[in-house]
């Protein structure tokens, strides 16, 4: 074989070649090994020419990281449009909440998302566990409206949007949720749900529960006689709802049945002061509520608190127009109903019916003890002070020895003006209150009113701590003595 010259040309083509095959292989080398290591992207995001120039590579790489980052958000993330809401206002966006909540729920901490700028017409819709991921939070900063025909509630329903059997569930956002209740108000056919049959046991655990001697409202061709609820939590715990706005409602607006460690905070109750029955909050046999920086104007109590409920802090509230902060109505039917712990303070009440109220049937069984009212100023409100255990909705209440028992009652820098009467003591000749105390009270009447009456107590013991303005006489220093007819009913 002949021998190549080392010194010929041929010789140094060769070398050359041989150096430029092996440069090329091993940078496509590093380009294979960069991608096989790396998520497939997406054709729309590939690099489609340079695939061997540097610089091309970057912005590919760049691209693909975005792209990872967005699958990662959207896994957590749903947000009803994608689900196929229209949010016009018109369209029925049921099925599409109802599908985003199922996605939602399989994932720990996941966001539902009512988007902003459009209106979501919803029908009654329960977003249920127990089965979902804790601490989930539902994202209003659209508008959410109730259907206003009477085909889409059927022979009545209890509530509109429930919440029910869930850990750490949010509801927030800077939203609206609107009930639409005008058209049940203006209904003189519909009946109204007394607050009472809120006060027995709870309510069952279905959204779709509906009274069987109602006929539906389709045929009538009216709004049925069972007014729901905007909103309603059943047998959850850590609960938030915090900067929506319900306004509205059909009947309560916010509701909480059994459940645990609630805040409701930076949120807003909006309702004419003739609607009825559409109290603002109402808490029954819930336990560990916190309620404050909240405003409340609606047609009923601001804030209903009913049996079962007990570590109740409601602070920095603005009631009005309304009925006041109420415990009760407790004990109806012969029922019993315990109240326990319960702190109302820093709270403002403007042109409402009642200031701080307990009422109670009479017949009941149970005990409201460790309540203090603190630090509550008042404006022009018919009675700020009000125990009734005389409490009657209207209709024909006989008279009953058994009472539910109320004791430690304290009320501290009770403040400002009132239309009809300072103070409302109206107690059970067998079960008095005890415990009652008042101190730095001063209730001044609004002058152009003719018919203004003095405080009235009636089988009311406790303990005057300072002066009062007006001054409260009538109210019996001490305890009942032993003679008075008691019953063992008083326990909880």
């Amino acid at each position: 074989m002949r021998t190549l010259n080392m010194r010929s040309p041929t010789f140094f083509i060769l070398v050359a070649l041989l150096v430029w095959s092996s440069g090329n292989e091993t940078c496509g080398g590093r380009i294979v090994k960069h991608w096989r290591g790396s998520k497939a992207i997406p054709p729309s995001l590939s690099n489609k020419k340079g695939d061997n120039d540097a610089d091309s590579q970057y912005p590919t790489r760049l691209m693909e990281e975005s792209f990872t980052a967005q699958g990662k958000a959207s896994t957590t993330t749903f947000n009803v449009i994608d689900y196929g809401a229209k949010g016009d206002g018109t369209t029925d966006d049921t099925k599409a909440f109802e599908a985003a909540w199922a996605s939602a729920c399989k994932v720990e901490a996941s966001t539902m998302v009512v988007p902003s700028g459009s209106v979501y017409l919803v029908k009654p819709i329960s977003f249920s566990g127990p089965n979902c991921g804790s601490n989930i939070i539902f994202q209003v900063d659209g508008k959410i409206i109730a259907p206003t025909s009477p085909g889409a509630w059927g022979s009545g329903l209890l509530q509109w949007l429930e919440f029910t059997k869930l850990t750490g569930i949010t509801v927030k956002g800077k939203g609206v949720i609107d009930g639409q209740g005008s058209v049940w108000w203006s209904d003189s056919s519909t009946e109204n749900p007394t607050e009472e049959s809120e006060s027995v046991s709870p309510l069952k655990d279905s959204t779709y529960e509906s009274s069987p001697a109602l006929v539906s409202s389709e045929a009538t061709g009216k709004m049925p006689s069972t007014k729901p609820t905007a909103i309603r939590f059943y047998g959850s715990s850590d609960v938030t709802v915090t900067g929506i706005t319900i306004q509205n409602s059909p009947q309560t607006h916010l509701k909480f049945d059994d459940c645990t460690a609630v805040q409701v905070f930076g949120m807003t109750v909006s309702s004419p002061s003739d609607s009825p029955n559409t109290d603002g909050i109402h808490l029954q046999n819930s336990q560990d509520v916190v309620i404050h920086n909240t405003n409340v104007a609606c047609g009923d109590d601001c804030v209903s608190i009913q049996t079962g409920c007990s570590g109740i802090f409601i602070h920095n509230m603005n009631c009005g127009p309304g009925h006041g902060i109420s415990i009760g109505g407790l004990g109806r039917g012969n029922t019993r109903a315990c109240v326990s712990n319960v702190t109302i303070r820093d709270t403002t009440m403007h042109n409402t019916l009642t200031g701080v109220r307990i009422k109670t049937w009479q017949g009941g069984s149970g005990l409201v003890q460790g309540v203090m009212f603190s630090n509550i100023q008042v404006s022009e409100v018919e009675i700020p002070i009000m125990i009734d255990q005389f409490y009657c909705d209207g209709s024909k209440c006989q008279n009953k020895t058994s009472a539910v028992a109320v004791s430690g009652i304290s009320y501290q820098n009770i403040r400002g003006t009132y239309t009809l009467k300072p103070v409302h003591f109206a107690c059970s000749d067998s079960l008095p209150c005890t415990g009652v105390t008042l101190n730095t009270i001063n209730l001044t009447p609004i002058q152009e009113k003719n018919h203004l009456y003095e405080p009235f107590c009636w089988q009311t013991y406790g303990e005057l701590q300072t002066t009062t303005t007006p001054p409260i006489n009538c109210l019996q220093i001490g305890k009942p003595s032993n003679n008075q007819v008691q019953n063992s009913n008083g326990s909880c």
